[in-house]
């Protein structure tokens, strides 16, 4: 019995599953009233922008209280971590979007969210739609392709 054949597969195994769990993209948002992005880690380097609450960034790195993040552009910046939340937002990237009551183009339209509103991420229903409240306490459904952040 050959015990290389079985190990081969355990090796396997784990390098893709860490492999996959490698690509997993971490979302965060802004908490405060708003943040400042910055060019390096420190309040020192040069100041990018100004964003309001709500915005949401892929997360890509952490190094002591800074957080380096991606916006939907791709464009990369340092921001404070104590300005960050893991709670999920996402921004709708179409001039106005139709929020629906279940996770279906055919559905009831709820309410229309006009471009750049911020809408809390709920969950994903693993088939291209999105469970998010709009900051009035509606709930309804979005296909993913629709907004950032997700």
């Amino acid at each position: 019995m050959n015990l290389l054949n079985p190990l081969r597969f355990v090796v396997l195994y784990a390098l893709l599953y860490g492999a996959s769990a490698a690509y997993a993209v971490d979302y965060v948002s802004v908490s405060d009233g708003s943040a400042i992005l910055y060019d390096a880690p420190s309040t020192k380097a040069k100041k990018m922008f100004v964003v309001n609450r709500y915005m949401p960034f892929e997360q890509v790195v952490t190094l002591d209280n800074w957080v380096k993040v991606r916006d939907r552009s791709g464009a990369l910046y340092w921001v404070e971590k104590r300005v960050l939340s893991n709670k999920r937002y996402v921004f709708v990237l179409s001039p106005l979007l139709d929020v629906f009551a279940e996770p279906d183009f055919g559905a009831v339209r709820l309410f229309k969210v006009r471009q750049q509103i911020a809408l809390e991420f709920l969950e994903s229903t693993g088939t291209g739609w999105i469970k998010v409240r709009h900051q009035d306490g509606e709930v309804g459904f979005v296909h993913r392709t629709e907004v950032w952040g997700d």
